[in-house]
Parts: C-alpha cells; structure tokens; sequence
C-alpha cells in the first residue's frame, strides 16, 4: 500500500492508531464528565465502540487510558550527531511536539483530568519517568558516554523539566504560539544559565 513511502504507516498499523486514540478520547471524556473514579472499562469501550477485550489489547487498566504515554506513536528520539546537544535535543523532538500540537484539544482535556483527579499523579509521574529514561538513552548515544554516566540523565531531566513547564504555558495561557515555540523559549532559557556566570 506504501511502498512508495516506507515510513508511511500501514493500514493495520493506522487502524490501531485509531482504536487507540478512540479509547483514549472516551475515557478523558467520560472522567471529564463525572470524574475518574466513577468511570468502568464497560463504558469506555462502549463510547468507543469496541469490545471490553479489545479495549484491554490497548490497556492494562482504566487509568492507563487515562495517562499512558501519550507519546508511544512517536518514535524514540534519535540525536543528530555533530549538533549541539540541546540542538539536537531539540530537533528530536520536535515530531512529539508536532503531535501534541495536532492533538491540541485531548492534551487539554488529559491535563484538566489529571488536575481534577490527583490519584492519578503517579501514574502520570511513571510515564514520564519512562519517557526520561528513552531520552537518557539517546543522550548517552550522542554523547558516548555509558549508559550509567550521571550526565544523560541529569540532561534528560532538565530538558524534562523545561518541556513540563513549557507545556503548562502553552495550555494555560491565552497565548496562542504553537507548542514548539514555548519548548524552545525554554530550552533558550538553558541556553543562557549555561552560559550566565
């Protein structure tokens, strides 16, 4: 079907993509409406439209639709070499930044539902802790430093720190810059407390 274009993803694979965000919508939705807690796997598959089991190919539990990892479509990030490395930070990540941005209104909902809903902190607090973890990686990769060196992890966790609160800006502000914009105000921020004496 794609054989022009390789990266392309295949009509299984998009068809997986939607049930997927399907499953996702109706659940931010539905625990919008009444709260997390008062929400079952029944339900949510139903405003899906798909089975309870087809619904627990996709997730665990109830609350992983609700968190998850929101960025599992996008590719691990891979650094550029021969780039400064928030450069190539940066421009890695750029494609997740692309997606929250199309994605706009469920990245609104998901954080309004995770703030209305304080129980599901740690889980979000895991996903993030495992998306650090992958950007750790790259960052050791480009840098050639081994996997258990200090120095990617502590770079993934800044660069963490400053994509959170770059994502809060852009959802809690009237501001209307893409999501990029805010992400590399703040890595410019990095830029300047390095270079600042």
């Amino acid at each position: 079907m794609h054989a022009d274009n390789p990266t392309l993803p295949g009509r299984r694979e998009l068809k997986r993509r939607q049930t997927r965000l399907a499953l996702i919508t109706a659940a931010l939705r539905l625990a919008d409406e009444r709260g997390a807690d008062r929400v079952t796997v029944d339900e949510i598959s139903a405003a899906a439209e798909v089975s309870p089991r087809t619904f627990f190919n996709y997730f665990a539990t109830r609350e992983d639709a609700l968190v998850g990892d929101p960025l599992e479509d996008c590719a691990a990030p891979v650094l550029a070499p021969g780039l400064p490395l928030l450069d190539a930070l940066l421009d890695a990540l750029v494609p997740a930044f692309e997606q929250i941005q199309r994605d706009r209104d469920l990245w609104l909902l998901r954080m309004r539902v995770i703030a209305a809903n304080p129980q599901l902190l740690p889980l979000l607090i895991a996903a993030a802790a495992s998306a650090e973890q992958r950007l750790a990686t790259a960052v050791a990769t480009h840098s050639g430093h081994a996997p258990d060196h200090p120095r990617p992890s502590v770079v993934a966790a800044v660069a963490n720190a400053a994509v959170r609160v770059a994502l809060i800006r852009w959802a809690g502000s009237g501001d209307t810059r893409p999501l990029i914009e805010h992400v590399r105000e703040a890595f410019a921020i990095l830029h300047d407390l390095r270079e600042s004496r």
